[in-house]
């Protein structure tokens, strides 16, 4: 644009985006920061507005309060959805994030976590050590302080409160072709039982599981704070490993991971070497609950239990997958599928977005919590780590006796009861 304050930034180069939104407010009633906080700066054509005032320099980077409007978003990208105009709001938040990085530091405990998440070798320990706290009494004792602490102790408590299951062996067809599985940083680190019913649940209904040894962290946390280089490295090191799997698709048990390697050939746009196999390998991403409802599912044993849906922000809103889930959890014989008001809202985990917006993210998660309380239900399934251990917090401190489940551990118990 002419004029533009900020040439040759991400900023600079998402113009076209900015340009398509027409400020027509449908996304109001869609963004949760814009119902909590009451704020039109806090609403995606109010953030918008704020980009395009960067660009035209009336307001400057370093400005603290179009720092705070940015950092408050979720990225949630239910606005999307909704928007007439067809504005891609993710994609210019990253960009926006990544232009503001150069002019004021990334919180130190945003930092810590994406150099720890960046490198394996610190991963690995970091998630040993988190798997064996969450193995004793102490998360569940200390969940009920106050503040931070607590609820990152709630955290913990979640993930070891899983369904019970018998072991099987599912028998091995493959006839809908071969699947490499992202193993992810939370899931396997502390959801590997999940990682180990995925595999399960894909064999039983027809799919051959082959390895992808070096798989790298996807780059989602990475890209949603403006690290866009880190990334991009991340991404190419996935392209790589995926590509030598000769997998046919490449299944993904957790949105957030899904969306950022379904739009990898969007982040590596302009590396003319890597772009067109990024794309390639987007084409074929697939969310775990997508490859199982083009199967059917196969259905299992009775499972008599009462249920309820979240949807996760990055599988509804950003990879527009609906329907797949519940054809999942319906294709359960004996489980009751209960709707849940809102199932489509955002939680209010947004990666690390509890860690570093606390307060914002627990508005966002009350009334998620009350809609649950109302479904009466023993379960909610959701499909991504952060909106499971955001929840099971919320339920643990809420003092609500539902627990927080990925869809396809109901699945595999399932299978477990017809003995597959």
């Amino acid at each position: 644009m002419p004029g533009c304050a900020l040439p040759n930034t991400p900023l600079a180069g998402a113009l076209p985006g900015i340009n398509a939104c027409v400020h027509c407010g449908f996304c109001l009633q869609s963004c949760p920061t814009y119902l909590n906080l009451e704020d039109e700066n806090d609403s995606p054509r109010g953030r918008i507005f704020l980009m395009r005032s960067l660009l035209e320099g009336t307001v400057k980077p370093d400005d603290a309060s179009v720092q705070l409007h940015i950092d408050q978003c979720l990225g949630c990208r239910a606005c999307e959805p909704v928007c007439p105009s067809g504005v891609p709001y993710g994609q210019l938040l990253e960009a926006t994030r990544a232009t503001l990085y150069e002019y004021r530091p990334t919180p130190f405990i945003a930092r810590l976590i994406l150099f720890v998440f960046a490198r394996e070798w610190l991963l690995r320990p970091a998630m040993f050590f988190s798997r064996a706290l969450a193995a004793t009494p102490i998360p569940t004792l200390l969940s009920g302080i106050k503040g931070r602490l607590g609820f990152a102790m709630a955290m913990l408590a979640s993930t070891g409160r899983s369904i019970e299951r018998s072991n099987y062996k599912p028998v091995t067809r493959g006839e809908r072709g071969t699947v490499a599985t992202l193993r992810g940083c939370v899931m396997e680190g502390l959801f590997s039982t999940t990682n180990r019913a995925t595999e399960r649940v894909l064999t039983v209904n027809g799919y051959s599981i082959v390895g992808a040894p070096g798989q790298k962290c996807c780059g989602a946390l990475h890209a949603h704070a403006g690290h866009l280089e880190d990334a991009r490295a991340l991404a190419r090191r996935n392209i790589v490993a995926f590509e030598r799997s000769g997998a046919t698709f490449i299944a993904v048990n957790a949105a957030g991971c899904g969306a950022i390697m379904k739009e990898y050939g969007h982040l590596l746009k302009d590396d003319p070497e890597w772009h067109q196999r990024a794309v390639n390998l987007s084409a074929r991403v697939r969310d775990v609950s997508e490859l199982l409802a083009a199967a059917g599912p196969r259905e299992g044993g009775p499972l008599p239990v009462k249920v309820t849906y979240d949807a996760p922000c990055h599988l509804i809103h950003a990879q527009r997958v609906n329907e797949a889930p519940l054809s999942v959890l319906t294709a359960i014989p004996g489980l009751e599928l209960v709707p849940l008001h809102d199932f489509d809202q955002c939680c209010g985990s947004a990666g690390i977005y509890n860690l570093i917006e606390p307060d914002t993210s627990d508005a966002v998660l009350a009334p998620k919590l009350a809609n649950i309380r109302d479904t009466r239900a023993s379960w909610v399934a959701t499909g991504n780590p952060g909106c499971l251990m955001q929840i099971g917090a919320g339920l643990i401190r809420a003092e609500i006796s539902a627990r927080a489940i990925h869809p396809v551990d109901l699945l595999d118990a399932s299978y477990a009861a017809f003995g597959q």
